[in-house]
């Protein structure tokens, strides 16, 4: 485990921090960290069929794209994540989950982040009302599921919470 010397919070913002480390490595070695703090985040397979799941389609200003990805959103302070995956799916997609299973916790990009993506499966839903943020636009796309997986093997999908939810609930099928 490393030794912290000293912390510097460079710039908080509304989702991350970043933050500045001064280190010792545990091989000794004393170096700078940068490291992104983030409170989580949840993805979601949603099953509108037993056969077609709902992605969401969104222009992200980082990559300058549309991406096609799994619903997803960031832990408010002091939620659940399982509620955090309930609250999400309906402001998304406009469906609320009968049955919601927690299915893996992982670290995103641990090299600089903190952040912890929850995965969850959600089935028995009921199609409500989008609550969209007012920054947020965001198409739903129910897509069967077998054509999902084509999408990740030809790159149509690239977000990497959507690759690893979808690989994840193949492996397990």
């Amino acid at each position: 485990m490393s030794r912290i010397l000293g912390q510097t919070i460079e710039f908080e913002g509304r989702r991350i921090t970043d933050r500045r480390d001064h280190i010792i490595e545990p091989s000794g070695k004393e170096a700078i960290r940068e490291i992104v703090l983030h409170r989580g985040a949840v993805s979601i397979i949603a099953w509108s069929k037993p056969d077609e799941i709902l992605l969401i389609r969104q222009f992200r200003h980082a990559t300058g794209e549309e991406l096609l990805e799994l619903p997803a959103g960031t832990l408010e302070t002091g939620e659940d994540s399982i509620d955090t995956a309930r609250r999400e799916l309906e402001e998304e997609t406009g469906y609320r989950a009968g049955l919601i299973e927690h299915l893996a916790t992982y670290y995103t990009t641990p090299g600089f982040s903190n952040e912890l993506m929850f995965l969850y499966e959600a089935s028995d839903l009921e199609l409500r009302e989008q609550h969209l943020e007012d920054d947020e636009a965001i198409e739903v796309v129910p897509t069967p599921w077998e054509e999902a997986l084509c999408m990740v093997h030809d790159g149509r999908i690239r977000d990497a919470k959507t690759l690893v939810g979808l690989l994840m609930v193949r492996a397990a099928l």
